[in-house]
């Protein structure tokens, strides 16, 4: 209902996708297969919308390929283009996919993941992607699943930057809406649980593949098609909050050191929905400098750097980056090994190990 403006929001940002091993991995896999799959050369360009710091086109110039970035927050476009990365810092938009395709030709591959959520036109926003296209090139998306939204409790997942919450079915029918045909569709574990649209181009006459068409259906059977599963969510979503609350309240009765770990959005949905403020959890640390020396907005919790933990020597670190958790508990080795413990709040907040 309320859609916040989108230069206030990305003009400048602080979030930076080279930070992070395991968007590294998944970047760098990404780039592998759709080289091989698609046998791209070096005269194919590859334009990624929303490209960040270039950190997976960069996994693209690798093989040699031309690759184009549209980033709108002009310091991340800088340090993409500081890294090599040629980077139109612009909003993207149908008007704006057009200039480009005159000035730069069609592209082989198109890729937006973990964007189109992001946007209030998201039809306009994949017409801008077909019209950059080839005719015979693959616009890739990544977006959070509505379908682990829902499994796994993740309302932190729902904040202001997000505007959607995408099912295969959603996407299917805005891809139909836009020239696309959905020819792949696979769940991805990344960020708490992801959808990967690939989609082409159509052609007249062409249907969705037999697979495609039954994850659509399993989608209508498992009730993401029907309100009373968004209700019952709703009814989880208060248990959650209210396992979270209890957790940490017997912690602080009990007189032991919690710190948090990360300060992502997503985590201040979790903090004001919760309550909780610095007498629950009196810091939380993080990898991006960006963020260091800056507060949770509303519950105002400071943001130290990870030095933090092995000063303060907390006796548990409560995970708002929980969807990073294999990640930092592998960074964070000397921390358990000193017994130190883990907390991750969603579904329902829990010490790991216990």
């Amino acid at each position: 209902v309320d859609v916040v403006d989108a230069k206030l929001l990305f003009g400048e940002y602080i979030y930076v996708s080279g930070t992070s091993e395991t968007v590294a991995a998944h970047n760098a896999a990404l780039a592998r297969s759709l080289v091989t799959a698609s046998g791209l050369g070096r005269s194919d360009l590859v334009i990624e919308v929303a490209s960040n710091d270039g950190s997976l086109l960069k996994c693209f110039n690798e093989y040699g390929l031309r690759t184009l970035g549209i980033e709108p927050a002009a310091n991340i476009a800088e340090l993409a283009r500081a890294d090599g990365i040629e980077t139109v810092n612009r909003f993207f938009n149908a008007v704006l996919a057009h200039e480009l395709r005159d000035q730069y030709g069609p592209a082989s591959v198109v890729i937006a993941n973990n964007v189109l959520a992001h946007v209030d036109e998201p039809r306009d926003f994949l017409k801008g992607c077909r019209a950059l296209l080839d005719d015979a090139g693959v616009l890739m998306v990544e977006v959070p699943y509505v379908r682990d939204l829902l499994a796994r409790v993740e309302y932190d997942t729902i904040y202001h930057e997000h505007l959607s919450y995408f099912s295969a079915t959603t996407i299917c029918r805005l891809m139909t809406d836009a020239d696309l045909t959905v020819h792949r569709v696979v769940s991805l574990p990344i960020h708490g649980g992801s959808l990967r649209i690939c989609a082409r181009p159509s052609k007249t006459g062409e249907r969705q593949p037999e697979d495609v068409l039954a994850v659509l259906q399993g989608e209508e059977r498992d009730g993401l098609t029907r309100l009373d599963t968004y209700v019952r969510f709703a009814k989880e979503v208060e248990r959650s909050r209210e396992a979270t609350l209890d957790l940490l309240n017997s912690l602080r009765a009990a007189e032991a050191a919690v710190g948090g770990y990360g300060a992502p959005a997503k985590g201040n949905t979790l903090l004001s929905y919760c309550g909780i403020t610095t007498e629950l959890l009196p810091y939380t640390v993080d990898k991006n400098p960006l963020k260091v020396g800056r507060f949770t907005p509303g519950t105002h919790i400071p943001v130290l750097p990870t030095s933090a933990i092995e000063e303060r020597r907390p006796d548990y670190l409560f995970l708002l980056a929980w969807n990073f958790a294999d990640e930092i508990i592998r960074q964070q080795a000397k921390f358990a090994d000193g017994g130190g413990k883990f907390i991750v709040p969603v579904p329902l907040a829990k010490v790991l190990g216990q």
